[in-house]
């Protein structure tokens, strides 16, 4: 039986399998494998969803910021513009990844956001129990809803970016 460890990034108790997950996310690699069966699903199964697909890879990638870095900086600061822009602002997922390309001219303005703890309460374990595509398009959004709001101290700075850019 594999022992399991709590993530670093979100804190779900994952297998503990050897191995990295990513340059740059902050995740351990049993919890690097459940995302990974999350994306298989939505890759596959469910036929690629593209807003929920971007809501799923936005909390995943906010919920392990990872060290600060210039890369991990990017990453939270470009993720959370994205939950502000699909869950506050209504875009679709194509239109925010398009709103984060105008948005990156503005990186060096990205600063290390430290994670708040919890960064918050669900994982990618809520989500990767769905048992088909209307639950688990519930779940991320509530998974994303969830992580957003446990950077509630940060919406002001992200509001700010999304401003410059004219975006939505």
């Amino acid at each position: 039986m594999t022992e399991l460890i709590s993530c670093y990034g979100c804190g779900a108790l994952v297998k503990d399998i050897p191995g990295e997950s990513h340059k740059y996310i902050g995740a351990s690699a049993g919890c690097w494998e459940v995302y990974g069966e999350i994306l298989a699903k939505e890759y596959g199964e469910y036929g690629y969803p593209e807003t929920v697909h971007r809501l799923t890879v936005d909390t995943y990638a906010i919920q392990h910021p990872g060290k600060p870095s210039h890369q991990s900086i990017q990453s939270v600061n470009t993720h959370l513009i994205s939950l502000n822009l699909v869950l506050e602002k209504g875009l679709e997922g194509a239109e925010a990844t398009q709103a984060i390309r105008k948005i990156l001219d503005y990186a060096s303005e990205f600063v290390w956001l430290e994670p708040p703890v919890p960064n918050g309460r669900m994982t990618v374990l809520d989500v990767v129990r769905a048992k088909d595509f209307l639950e688990h398009q519930a779940l991320v959004q509530k998974w994303a809803r969830d992580v957003w709001n446990a950077w509630s101290v940060y919406h002001h700075i992200v509001r700010q970016l999304v401003s410059w850019c004219n975006i939505a």
